[in-house]
């Protein structure tokens, strides 16, 4: 299986000479994006023997380094296990030394609590996210994806293999690393949180509401959401601002979890397809997360918002992409009204700059539905549109 923004960041990799920070949530694909750069030492801290014996000698990764020939490269996995080893490649790198270092790590909240100074302009910033429409090409199935989700292992094992896996995820990982990683005392707490941050991805947050269903504090819920966002399970989509409008705008924010299958898995939906109810939201929810990926991955200087009035009109998803809006309906079904509209037709009046209105279906042909509004089929609006809107900038 071929995968085109693994490639896209390898060949971005290849022709710059600067260390790396690749981030991304557990099992999308780091180690092994890492791992076929060559490098000529790997640390890899997610093995615990080697995360014991780097944490009680401080200095072994500078003798390492010492024996190494010049130029070379080192990676260190799941660096946010153990921040105290970027003070060596800080006084590495402040000292000139021809080593190049590719480091991946899973919480940007641990590497900021562990004092990391990355010597910005040395170290540059990359994400991996979970397989996309890009990657899979050929192997694209969206049945699969709104089933399973989209991590690498995942995606390419057998049906229930597979979900036994999320389940191990879900539980293992989100329920007790992230759990650590909160420095949560009230272990009930913040899985009755997890649950309903599961429920309501994709939806405007009424922090008061998941508080009172989560019988937490409203500060604690702002608390745990953070900490999803910090620790890259989860992507915040902030409301969208019109100064001046006499429209009453909703300034809740949107939260998505970074992959369908571990919010399936979260919900006990995981074995199976999902129910037909759920299917719309999901749809929505993945298109989501393909336009964030895409954009991360070209590094586009867009901000994805979200636009719902107090009346009722909404837009799934706004993309701001400096000289105009990219306003997106998606709309799992083969037919689209006036009703798939209304929102994009309501934002474009206090949008302040030009609206590209776009709803993405499962049609088969393109349809005109008036000025500067068209229903595409997804597929050609990922494949084509998107790609094209940011070649014109």
């Amino acid at each position: 299986m071929t995968y085109v923004y693994d490639r896209l960041i390898r060949d971005r990799l290849a022709r710059s000479p600067k260390s790396v920070l690749l981030l991304g949530a557990r099992q999308v694909g780091k180690s092994t994006l890492m791992r076929s750069m060559g490098p000529d030492l790997v640390v890899n801290l997610a093995d615990e023997a080697l995360f014991l014996a780097y944490g009680k000698d401080p200095g072994r990764l500078g003798r390492e380094l010492a024996s190494l020939r010049k130029p070379s490269s080192v990676l260190i996995d799941e660096v946010q296990r153990l921040p105290t080893l970027l003070n060596s490649v800080q006084a590495q790198m402040d000292e000139g030394s021809r080593h190049r270092f590719l480091l991946t790590g899973s919480s940007a909240r641990k590497l900021k609590r562990g004092g990391a100074n990355l010597l910005p302009g040395r170290i540059v910033l990359e994400h991996l996210d979970p397989l996309t429409i890009w990657e899979l090409g050929p192997a694209f199935d969206l049945d699969k994806i709104l089933a399973r989700g989209a991590l690498p292992g995942i995606y390419a094992d057998a049906a229930d293999t597979a979900a036994d896996v999320l389940e191990t995820y879900a539980t293992t990982y989100l329920r007790e690393e992230v759990q650590a990683e909160a420095l949560i005392r009230n272990v009930g707490s913040y899985a009755r949180f997890l649950d309903l941050a599961a429920a309501f991805s994709g939806d405007w947050i009424n922090y008061s509401k998941v508080a009172s269903d989560a019988e937490i504090p409203k500060e604690t819920v702002r608390r745990f959401f953070q900490i999803l966002e910090d620790t890259l399970l989860c992507f915040r989509i902030p409301p969208f601002d019109a100064p001046g409008s006499r429209r009453r705008v909703s300034h809740r924010d949107r939260f998505v979890l970074f992959d369908l299958g571990v919010r399936n898995a979260l919900l006990g939906l995981h074995r199976g397809s999902p129910p037909p109810t759920e299917k719309g939201r999901l749809f929505e929810h993945w298109l989501a997360l393909q336009c964030l990926a895409f954009i991360r991955a070209h590094r586009l200087p867009w901000k994805v918002l979200g636009y719902r009035t107090d009346a009722g009109a909404e837009v799934d998803l706004v993309i701001d992409m400096g000289r105009r809006f990219l306003a997106l309906e998606c709309k799992l079904g083969t037919s689209v009204g006036s009703r798939q509209i209304s929102g994009i037709r309501s934002f474009a009046e206090v949008a302040g700059k030009p609206v590209v209105g776009c709803v993405a279906f499962q049609g088969a042909r393109a349809q005109s539905l008036g000025a500067a509004i068209e229903a595409v089929p997804y597929q050609d609006f990922l494949l084509e549109r998107l790609p094209r809107l940011a070649r014109l900038g």
